[in-house]
């Protein structure tokens, strides 16, 4: 597997893809500023950096304001006891805290959407249970709001299950108080036709903790835009993803980490597998280091594992820095197909080839897998792998 790999060491600074940067991303990478408001962003006609990668005609008019809400979306939570939910109307000021849309969809999302589930988690508060959130469409278009929040010190672990059919459009908020810690898992196993677009925002306190583990399989087209940034110095930020792509699908993850305070950390991984005709896997992961974010230590990857011809990988890392203080930061991409010796390997040790190249594909995912820390969802993945490994290999 061919592997393309950066690293910056403390001071220093680099040109190409990796050049110090004169603007903002936002201002870079997006055609309109982050607004709550869908008339400030310009129908997409698909060659802005941002659309340049995805199937508007398969959006089904999220794009261009023809999908009218009318669907069915069921949204359950079952929290352990101590955390309060909520639903609440487009009035409460904590809706939209964590971030603003950075496109089209997200702005229609927020513009549109008439109730959201607010879960919050008082603070010193130590859950032993993970919040459990079940998003299931029963077809037709939805627009969608989700805030979870929590104290100072609050640690927590939220699992947010989308399954069915439909379209939805959604913004999820996730902040966090000084100290806290979160780990949120989001699994989307939609059914064939369905379609997922999404921006993911979080808003880390002073030396508080955020993990990501977003796991994609399902669904015609899925769209996410996971966002982090910093309200004080000392916070962390965890992003890993895994997507298996099949026949047809277009799965797309767009990240950003906005190192706008000092001394923060994040780190990025990402991995996919592809199979099929016209599977297509798009990655973007941007980090910006702002003139401010002195002390920064970050770090992306991703690699993608294709199966069959027929398949596409476009994945972008970027990493742009406005201070030559930082503690450090680089970025890989890497996209290529089954490691011949390995195979080799395992097939002389009596292992056929099947079983073989089920266990390389199991083992390019299991780091990832083991981030989730809930048993029966690891579990459940684990399963779903292997189902999807039934139809190549």
């Amino acid at each position: 597997m061919a592997e393309a790999q950066t690293n910056i060491p403390v001071g220093s600074t680099t040109s190409g893809s990796l050049a110090v940067a004169a603007e903002s991303t936002v201002a870079t990478r997006m055609s309109a500023p982050p607004s709550f408001d869908v008339a400030d962003f310009p129908v997409p006609h698909g060659r802005e950096e941002e659309w340049r990668f995805t199937p508007l005609a398969r959006l089904r008019g999220l794009h261009d304001g023809t999908a009218e809400a009318g669907g069915v979306l069921t949204v359950r939570v079952d929290a352990p006891e101590g955390v309060t939910v909520e639903t609440v109307d487009r009035s409460d000021a904590r809706l939209g805290k964590a971030g603003t849309p950075v496109d089209r969809v997200a702005a229609q999302a927020y513009s549109a959407f008439e109730k959201a589930s607010v879960v919050s988690v008082p603070k010193e508060t130590v859950l032993t249970e993970p919040i459990r959130v079940s998003v299931h469409g029963e077809g037709g278009t939805a627009y969608g709001h989700q805030v979870f929040e929590l104290g100072a010190f609050a640690e927590a672990v939220v699992v947010i299950d989308h399954t069915g059919d439909g379209v939805l459009a959604a913004n999820v908020d996730y902040v966090l108080g000084d100290g806290a810690k979160l780990t949120v898992v989001s699994v989307q196993d939609w059914a064939d036709k369905a379609v997922h677009v999404a921006q993911h925002n979080a808003l880390v306190g002073r030396d508080a903790s955020f993990k990501s583990v977003v796991v994609t399989f399902g669904g015609d087209l899925v769209r996410l835009h996971p966002r982090v940034s910093y309200a004080g110095p000392g916070g962390e930020a965890e992003l890993f993803g895994l997507y298996f792509t099949d026949q047809g699908q277009h799965q797309e993850h767009r990240l950003l980490v906005d190192h706008n305070v000092p001394h923060c950390k994040s780190n990025v991984a990402y991995k996919g597998a592809l199979q099929g005709q016209d599977a297509h896997a798009v990655w973007i992961g941007d980090v910006l280091i702002q003139a401010a974010a002195e002390g920064t230590d970050s770090y992306e990857m991703n690699r993608n594992l294709v199966l069959t011809d027929g398949a596409r990988v476009d994945s972008v890392p970027n990493l742009e820095i406005e201070t030559g203080e930082i503690a450090g930061a680089g970025h890989a991409s890497a996209t290529g197909r089954f490691d011949d010796e390995q195979l080799f390997y395992l097939q002389s040790r009596g292992i056929p080839e099947d079983e073989a190249r089920r266990l390389v594909v199991r083992g390019f995912f299991a780091e990832l897998v083991q981030q989730i820390g809930v048993d029966d969802v690891e579990e459940r993945l684990l399963a779903k792998i292997d189902a999807e490994l039934e139809a190549s290999v």
